[in-house]
């Protein structure tokens, strides 16, 4: 069984550590990306918050709110 070259081999690992080098740079991408969207999920999740309390409020108010009835001159 032969052995590669040392030039082979070298470039091979040269191709090794670009391919390593263009993971990293992706994984760095995806880690910014993942980081984004984390803040924009955190601000729906805040803005989801205060419209559910409003609504809550809203609907206690019309809870207590007098029943609509007709006027007395009907």
């Amino acid at each position: 069984m032969s052995h590669p070259s040392q030039d082979s081999q070298a470039e091979r690992i040269a191709r090794l550590e670009e391919h390593i080098a263009h993971q990293a740079q992706t994984i760095e991408e995806l880690s910014d990306q993942l980081a984004e969207q984390w803040r924009v999920v955190e601000q729906v999740r805040s803005k989801l918050d205060r419209l559910t309390e409003r609504f809550l409020a809203l609907e206690e108010g019309s809870l207590d709110a007098p029943a609509i009835t007709r006027p007395p001159h009907y």
